[in-house]
């Protein structure tokens, strides 16, 4: 089983920073996702690391490329979320979502792919 625990996320200005980071605790997962949603809509997709058996390779929604960058530290016990020049479309709760092994390709992006979920944190943009 794997726990998944979000933090980071607060207020910030349009064009600020933020980091987010996820902990694992009982056992580390594979894959992990970051999600995002606001009340009313379906979850989305952010960014998502495919594991080893995908090449531990990054994926990004064209929403936060070239703004967010996912990074996870050897032990896998910790998933970062890196957020430049936020903008105000940016605000929702961010969730961390997590597996075991690598999801195919064409369901990276789907959030039914990945087993463990956090509690999510909340990101706010607003000057």
């Amino acid at each position: 089983q794997v726990q998944l625990s979000e933090t980071g996320g607060g207020l910030v200005e349009p064009g600020g920073s933020l980091r987010l980071s996820c902990v694992a605790s009982g056992r580390t997962a594979d894959s992990v996702g970051w999600f995002r949603q606001v009340p009313g809509k379906e979850r989305e997709f952010v960014a998502a690391i495919r594991g080893a058996q995908g090449g531990n390779r990054i994926y990004y929604s064209d929403s936060v490329k070239g703004r967010f960058t996912m990074s996870r530290d050897n032990a896998k016990t910790t998933v970062y979320l890196e957020m430049n020049n936020l903008k105000p479309e940016d605000t929702a709760v961010y969730f961390c979502a997590g597996r075991q092994g690598a999801p195919i390709l064409s369901m990276v992006r789907q959030p039914q792919a990945y087993t463990y979920w956090g509690q999510g944190t909340q990101v706010t943009v607003s000057s």
